[in-house]
């Protein structure tokens, strides 16, 4: 049986669909509370080919990301733990979904979620 020849073209992935894939990545992770507002986002310009959306600054450049996650977590959590769990699933996403090299994945815990007394 003969396997039909690959299509020739182009396949462009908006940022908002990576931004996205990072953001639902992350909430995935036991420990994770909530995003968290990217600080500064307003005090900056940001570099070319930069785009951030609800706690995550995406960072494209020729077919490799760079991804920044700004993260609420749950006072129980372990945060190390969490952190390199969030890494993981992060680049594990982009690299099966998108194709995408993964150059960094890095973790900012803005916050411990503690219940208002």
């Amino acid at each position: 049986m003969e396997q039909a020849a690959a299509a020739k073209g182009k396949v462009i992935i908006a940022p908002e669909v990576l931004t996205t894939m990072a953001r639902l990545a992350t909430l995935g992770v036991a420990g994770i509370a909530r995003m968290a507002a990217v600080p500064g986002r307003h005090l900056r310009q940001l570099k070319p080919h930069s785009f951030e959306h609800e706690g995550v600054r995406i960072a494209v450049d020729d077919n490799s990301v760079r991804v920044d996650l700004y993260v609420v977590v749950t006072p129980e959590s372990n945060m190390r733990a969490v952190s390199q769990e969030v890494q993981t699933e992060v680049a594990r996403t982009i690299q099966e979904l998108v194709g995408m090299e993964v150059e960094a994945v890095n973790v900012h815990i803005q916050d411990v979620a503690y219940p208002p007394e």
